[in-house]
Parts: C-alpha cells; sequence; structure tokens
C-alpha cells in the first residue's frame, strides 16, 4: 500500500434508472465538475458499492459516501458520521455498506480514513426513469452545498462563506 494519496475520497453510489436512486451518482458527477482541478479531492461513483473499494479508502485520509435514504423525509438532506462495522464475517461481496467498507480497510489494510462521512438525500420515488421526485429535485441546491462545504473542510480548505 502507498501513502495517503487523498485527502477527501467522495464514494457515491446509486442506480441513475431507478429515479431518485440515481441522486448519488449526480451529486458525485457535480462535485467531479466543481473539484476536477482539486488534487486532494478524488470522486468515484458507482450502481453499488463493492469491497474492491477498500483499498482507495485505505489511503484515504477522510471520506463522504453519497447515496439516497428511502427511511427519510423525501429531499431530507443529512450528513451523519460513519464508523466502521465491528465485524465482516457475514459480508455481502456484491453490496456492502459505508461501515463495512471503512471494517474492510481496516482489516485488510490496516487503515481507514480518520473522519467518515455519510451525506444523504431523502428519496421520494425509486420507480423506473431517469429524474427525480419533486422532493430531491428542490433539495439538489441545499445537497450542492452541504457537499461542497463538506469537502473543502474536509479537504482542509476554509468553507465558502
Amino acid at each position: 500500500m502507498t501513502a495517503l494519496t487523498v485527502r477527501c475520497l467522495v464514494l457515491a453510489c446509486g442506480n441513475t434508472v431507478r429515479g431518485d436512486d440515481g441522486v448519488g451518482p449526480w451529486l458525485a458527477q457535480w462535485a467531479a465538475e466543481r473539484f476536477e482541478r482539486e488534487p486532494a479531492v478524488r470522486v468515484l461513483a458507482s450502481h453499488q458499492w463493492t469491497p474492491d473499494v477498500a483499498e482507495d479508502l485505505a489511503q484515504a485520509e477522510s471520506a463522504i459516501f453519497i447515496d439516497c435514504a428511502i427511511d427519510s423525509d423525501p429531499g431530507a438532506v443529512r450528513v451523519l458520521p460513519v464508523a466502521p462495522a465491528s465485524s465482516v464475517e457475514a459480508l455481502a461481496t456484491h453490496h456492502v455498506g459505508a461501515p463495512e467498507l471503512l471494517a474492510l480497510a481496516r482489516d485488510f489494510y490496516g487503515a481507514h480514513p480518520a473522519q467518515a462521512l455519510l451525506l444523504t438525500v431523502g428519496a421520494g420515488s425509486t420507480t423506473f426513469g431517469e429524474t427525480f421526485s419533486l422532493a430531491v429535485t428542490g433539495a439538489l441546491p441545499a445537497a450542492c452545498r452541504l457537499l461542497e462545504d463538506t469537502i473543502l473542510r474536509l479537504a482542509g480548505h476554509p468553507a465558502r462563506r
């Protein structure tokens, strides 16, 4: 394993053809464009999180996971701390959550980000389609601001005013 190479790793997941489930990849694309000239920030998006991402996490100082939340009010934007799972014994191999990924980084590579956060946007609809519900569409500006401020803070830059 190489030395830490990323100050802030952004990991998003979601299905872009299941309505609001695609908000994670949408926000990742926004962040990739916003921080394209910032070497301290790396953005990865995929349909689902898989165990191979643990190596990237082991090389990051901090991480932001992005996903929709079906257990939140539609359009509700939240950022919560994430800690490594205590065990990964019963780990699924095709899809894992943020706590399990942090535990894999810890267990296999001996390191994980010092700070990890989960940014979620409450889903209003995950039916087939490539458009967001009105609630999620309305929440995008706030989600982008929160994501930007969080990335800036984790990457060691002052938040914008």
